[in-house]
């Protein structure tokens, strides 16, 4: 599997803009700029994406585990925070709210930190990833 996306960037870093499209076109041309990144402006950012990526494969690798248990999902809510200093994303915190059935909390946090471990945007970021995980 493959997917892909595009970003088209015009200008200099503080006065220029883009546009991103997705491969679905759930985006398409989609605004950013350095003020959306850096500052309060319209428009999304790579960091914003990155935790919403995360945020979305997080809770499906979760769920896989979880089915692959035995229990019942009503659902799993995740909350992606990226931490970017100096450039560098060194951080991805992640905050799970989930209502399962029959699922004992110990059980429920071994399989968080099973799916932190092994989610694809997980092995993707070279940055601490943590997460706080609630049963609801």
């Amino acid at each position: 599997m493959k997917r892909n996306a595009t970003a088209v960037w015009k200008g200099s870093i503080k006065e220029g803009a883009g546009t991103i499209t997705t491969q679905s076109t759930t985006l398409k041309n989609t605004q950013y700029s350095f003020k959306s990144r850096f500052e309060e402006g319209v428009g999304t950012n790579p960091e914003e994406l990155v935790a919403a990526a995360h945020s979305g494969c997080f809770a499906m690798q979760l769920s896989a585990f979880i089915t692959e248990e035995g229990f019942e999902i009503e659902s799993i809510e995740t909350q992606c925070f990226i931490n970017l200093v100096e450039g560098t994303i060194i951080g991805s915190h992640l905050i799970v709210n989930a209502k399962i059935a029959g699922i004992s909390d110990d059980k429920f946090q071994e399989l968080v930190t099973k799916a932190e471990k092994n989610c694809p945007i997980s092995k993707l970021l070279n940055a601490e990833i943590t997460s706080v995980a609630t049963l609801v």
